[in-house]
């Protein structure tokens, strides 16, 4: 049997909504098209999108989004897929991606306020190579200031990494691997171990639940999270951290790295010069533990507020020191001047935040890079 070809009044389904829209949609979706295909255009494109009044939509109060509601939409969610019918393969995907997530969550929520560094390097660093015993100096720095040192559990560096920060100010994201991947001493049975089965709902918390990330030299893994990181950082997808790569006193690593982000990246204009103020090149500990606290110096956090940027500040900006900003940093912005604010009620979800200064601005995007360099300044004369 040959599929027929769509009558005037049928949309094709394998059309995506953007193509939908340039026909007649609303006439065709409300009154001529199949009605399981009707149901499912009202049910997963919002009614506003056929507002003829755009200032009138801005009027409109959205409701609240609430614990319950988004609860309610995972559940709505989940109940489409029948309608849909899934491929059990896909679900599965969606079943066991959630079920990591939700446990992640709850094994993360304790320790939310405590700051946390994420350590990325190879895992067949053998304990007497330098990259190893540099990584449990930086474990023991940190630990010995607060953070917890999060890995992906393995050895190597992973667990240099654990054994300077000690099992208390350790936390493990560990990838169940036919190889290789067994959870290291210092982590192996603690209750922050998490055993995941993706390497994406991994990679995510790797990210999401860490304030830095530094990386010691590693293979393919390694120059995966340091490039993805770095991706989520210039694309706005993740806020501004500081993200730092160690080399062993007598190699050059990420001297290389760096050279060839210069000589091949940067030389063809595939990135902007200030993409390289993302991240920092050292081969001293010391170093990589300044980078770090320097950066929380002045500098609290950041979030979007109603189209606008808003950083947080530990220290405030003087009238000097702000018109400096607007004089060398004006290239950020989409319009306006960067200007000091008090907490917006919509960052009353953030009650520890609510007190401390604030610069606020219509910032361009695109210059995620320029922005680290401001935060750099503000930093340094603060």
């Amino acid at each position: 049997m040959t599929d027929r070809p769509p009558t005037p009044h049928e949309f094709d389904p394998s059309q995506s909504y953007q193509e939908i829209l340039s026909t007649p949609l609303e006439e065709l979706l409300r009154a001529s098209a199949p009605q399981d295909l009707a149901g499912r255009m009202s049910d997963e494109i919002p009614d506003d999108l056929f507002d003829p009044d755009p200032i009138e939509l801005t009027r409109q109060q959205r409701a609240p989004v609430t614990l319950e509601s988004l609860i309610a939409e995972i559940k709505l969610n989940a109940d489409k897929l029948s309608r849909d019918n899934a491929a059990l393969g896909d679900v599965k995907i969606l079943a066991r991606a959630l079920k990591e997530l939700r446990y992640a969550f709850k094994i993360f929520t304790p320790y939310r306020h405590v700051r946390k560094v994420t350590v990325f390097g190879s895992a067949r660093t053998r304990p007497d190579h330098p990259s190893y015993q540099q990584s449990v100096e930086f474990g023991r720095r940190m630990a010995a200031l607060g953070w917890m040192v999060v890995t992906g559990a393995g050895g190597g560096i992973m667990e240099g990494a654990h054994v300077g920060a000690g099992r208390d100010m350790a936390m493990g994201v560990n990838i169940m691997l036919p190889f290789e991947q067994a959870a290291n001493p210092i982590i192996a049975k603690d209750h922050k171990l998490i055993n995941l089965k993706y390497f994406f709902t991994r990679k995510l918390l790797f990210v999401k639940e860490v304030g830095a990330i530094v990386l010691f030299p590693g293979g393919f893994g390694t120059q995966d999270e340091c490039f993805e990181t770095l991706t989520l950082i210039q694309t706005g997808k993740h806020e501004l951290m500081p993200i730092v790569c160690v080399d062993e006193p007598n190699n050059d690593y990420w001297g290389k790295w760096r050279r060839y982000l210069q000589d091949e990246l940067l030389s063809e204009g595939w990135i902007s010069p200030e993409d390289l103020s993302l991240f920092k090149v050292t081969n001293s500990v010391d170093a990589a533990v300044e980078e770090i606290l320097h950066f929380f110096r002045a500098y609290h956090g950041m979030r979007f507020v109603r189209g606008r940027l808003v950083l947080r500040l530990n220290l405030p900006v003087s009238d000097d020191l702000l018109t400096r900003l607007n004089d060398e940093f004006s290239d950020l912005l989409e319009g306006g001047r960067i200007e000091r604010a008090t907490a917006h009620r919509l960052e009353s979800d953030e009650p520890e935040a609510i007190g401390l200064p604030r610069l606020t601005m219509q910032f361009d995007r695109k210059k995620v890079g320029r922005l680290r360099q401001m935060v750099d300044v503000i930093n340094n004369e603060a």
